[in-house]
């Protein structure tokens, strides 16, 4: 029998608990194993939590596209202002990267 690396025995060991841990927690989390796969019941949760995730980080995307798009017509309609607009993208892109990461 070969050994696994210590991490991938931690992930996949049973969650260590103590007795009374065990028997406060409700059923259904004392009967779930770390690493063991989701149950019928379970699996749809993970799926919409990667949807939500995936709009939201889509979003972000959308906007960032959109602020460099605004960035480019605004140098062409006024290249004097090529600085002051770049650093006002540079804000805007910071408060997209921070709505991105508060939302997932």
């Amino acid at each position: 029998r070969t050994l696994a690396p210590a991490a991938c025995r931690t992930l996949t060991a049973p969650a260590l608990r103590t007795a009374e841990v065990q028997k406060s927690a409700s059923p259904m989390i004392a009967n779930t194993v770390l690493g063991e796969p989701l149950g019928k019941r379970n699996a749809g949760v993970s799926v919409l939590g990667c949807a939500i995730a995936m709009v939201a980080v889509g979003g972000c995307a959308q906007g960032i596209g959109q602020l460099f798009a605004a960035l480019v017509v605004g140098m062409a309609r006024n290249p004097s202002m090529k600085e002051d607009l770049f650093t006002y993208t540079l804000i805007g892109m910071g408060f997209l990267e921070f709505l991105a990461i508060v939302v997932i």
